[in-house]
């Protein structure tokens, strides 16, 4: 089984990537997605790919942030799986990547915030030392 991590920077990586969002957050739009990437980098936003067999099978959206009650953190806001690579622990790899690389930036912290129905999810966080911790709330601007 060939595993390779990268970042995914070109567009070719990041459009490679877009089935597996796609599989966490379906309105995303093909013909929008490289646009919508490149301004999310411009706000620090980067992308951790998990390639298996020549394909990327799972993907983490993530950044840099810092609170004044967290510190310096690095804040996932999208891990994603394609459905038919699931149950072989890659979101698993991508999270203990990050893990290193956090603690490499001098991070205080992993971060993120998950739907309150996705139980699978919130299993591998767990046992990825995760705890739950606090309520994200957002009010929509009409």
């Amino acid at each position: 089984m060939t595993l390779e991590l990268f970042m995914a920077s070109s567009d070719e990586e990041i459009m490679g990537c877009f089935p597996a969002f796609k599989e966490l957050r379906p309105l995303l739009e093909l013909e929008k997605f490289l646009a919508q990437i490149r301004r999310q980098e411009s706000q620090g936003y980067q992308i951790l790919a998990l390639q298996h067999e020549g394909r990327i099978k799972s993907v983490a959206g993530f950044r840099y942030m810092e609170f004044l009650g967290r510190g310096k953190v690095l804040f996932i806001d999208d891990l994603s799986t394609q459905q038919n690579a699931r149950g072989n622990g890659f979101a698993g790899k991508i999270l203990d990547r990050l893990n290193a690389q956090a603690k490499e930036a001098g991070c205080a912290a992993l971060h993120l915030d998950s739907g309150y129905a996705r139980h699978a999810a919130h299993r591998l966080y767990l046992e990825k030392g995760f705890q739950f911790n606090s309520h994200h709330l957002a009010l929509v601007l009409e």
